[in-house]
């Protein structure tokens, strides 16, 4: 019988060092075939993806497969057993990524991994692709696999909303069933520091329309008298901030305070590219405003372009408004709410529509489990370092899933990404030490978890 023996920190320090070369070249694959499931030209690249992802799953001793879901992505799934009253893992990441966009705007070519500045920079080299390749190497590195359950579950289109993977989750409940669930989409606070995320907000996706006139109008001959749509849209938008830049929308509480690690200001103006000279908003920290009260974003305005704008009054014009909201907050009372304040504060009883997309519920972790304190100790040998807690402005609504068909499982989040991955934007990169101490960490707790249980 092969030896269960957990191995050592420095053996495992030692064969995911040994394992980088092979986890740039596994990253470069990945990254080369750009799946993005929300363009429909790239669906033969997404299958590609999900059966790279198969294969590569499947020769670090996970028999993998491909499943189709409701939405056209297609999922890795990944299971083997662990020996009798062992404990089960879930390893989770996803392998879709966002559109490159222009690419005039990057450095280098979107879907080839270069190396630049000690950084390896591409279109998923950090989410979520670089944590895939982590999850990866963790395994590789204990061949053979400890004595604990392993479930893999990579996804296909988290950037687009889950709704494959959400759906498969509430119907094959079986497939997801763990004692510890690793979420591998999030990251540390900076470099080198190990961070777990422990809290999520949610969101709500709301579009508000404005009629005002049956047809635009000469600016010179009605402009003063007949109600500007665009107008009255940027009024009632106007609402929903106060001086200070706080979220205002009648109904909700917005003074929460933030109970973990902090977010400096001056690390958060350069995480987030404020301009110097320009104000960070809010009378909160950092910390509170982006991970512990309520935000509103508009992301969109349907509205004529300036170049060639005609001398006229806009009869009708339209946004589409981002709502955070945090842990303890309903996201459909509070998308209820946004729109209750949107049709009362937008003026001169203009006709407006409110229509409520997709919400997503935000999620809070219990730390105090098992689980989470030999996680907790193999990132800190990983990293020499005190793990820190943070939250996340973003939301990821399969935690909220997971956590109700597996009501058992300790859930926790963690991986490759931090601010200067500059993720979803053009020049995403991952620091390839990430890599390495994200797959160290995950190795560590799977041979330590497997052996105390």
């Amino acid at each position: 019988m092969p030896d269960q023996r957990a191995p050592t920190f420095s053996a495992l320090s030692k064969r995911v060092t040994g394992l980088m070369t092979r986890a740039h070249s596994d990253l470069a694959d990945v990254v080369a075939l750009p799946s993005v499931h929300v363009d429909p030209a790239k669906r033969d690249d997404c299958r590609a993806s999900a059966a790279w992802v198969r294969g590569a799953f499947s020769d670090a001793g996970v028999d993998s497969l491909v499943m189709d879901t409701v939405d056209g992505s297609q999922t890795v799934l990944g299971f083997v057993p662990g020996p009798a009253g062992a404990p089960t893992v879930l390893l989770y990441s996803h392998h879709d990524v966002q559109p490159s966009g222009p690419e005039e705007l990057w450095e280098s070519t979107p879907f080839s991994l270069t190396e630049r500045d000690g950084r390896w920079f591409g279109r998923g080299a950090s989410d979520c692709k670089g944590n895939v390749v982590a999850i990866l190497t963790a395994l590789r590195a204990l061949d053979p696999l400890p004595p604990v359950g392993i479930r893999i579950v990579i996804e296909g289109s988290e950037e687009a909303g889950g709704e494959g993977l959400e759906h498969l989750a509430r119907t094959r409940p079986e497939l997801f069933q763990a004692d510890m669930i690793l979420i591998c989409d999030t990251g540390n606070v900076a470099p080198g520091i190990p961070t777990l995320t422990t809290s999520l907000r949610g969101m709500a996706a709301v579009k508000v329309s404005v009629e005002t006139l049956a047809s635009e109008v000469h600016s010179g001959q009605f402009g003063g008298g007949a109600p500007d749509a665009l107008a009255a849209l940027i009024a009632g938008l106007a609402t929903l901030r106060d001086a200070d830049g706080n979220t205002t929308i009648d109904g909700l509480t917005s003074d929460q305070a933030w109970p973990g690690t902090p977010y400096d200001p001056k690390q958060f103006r350069a995480d987030s590219t404020t301009l110097d000279g320009v104000d960070l908003i809010g009378s909160g920290t950092p910390a509170e405003m982006v991970w512990a009260r309520p935000a509103v974003t508009v992301i969109g305005i349907d509205a004529p372009p300036t170049a060639g704008a005609p001398a006229a009054i806009n009869p009708r014009a339209a946004a589409q408004l981002n709502l955070r909201v945090p842990p303890g907050m309903n996201p459909d009372d509070a998308a209820a709410a946004l729109e209750k304040h949107l049709l009362k504060h937008i003026p001169w009883h203009a006709r407006v529509d409110v229509e409520i997309g997709a919400t997503g519920a935000p999620f809070s972790a219990d730390t105090s489990g098992p689980g989470y304190t030999a996680l907790t100790k193999a990132m800190a040998k990983a990293y020499g370092k005190r793990v820190v807690h943070s939250g996340q402005g973003g939301s990821i609504p399969l935690c909220t899933v997971l956590a109700e068909i597996c009501p058992q499982a300790e859930i926790a989040l963690l991986g490759v990404e931090e601010p200067a991955c500059r993720i979803h934007a053009p020049n995403e990169s991952v620091d390839p030490d990430e890599i390495s101490k994200t797959a160290l960490s995950l190795a560590l707790f799977l041979s330590k978890y497997g052996a105390q249980n």
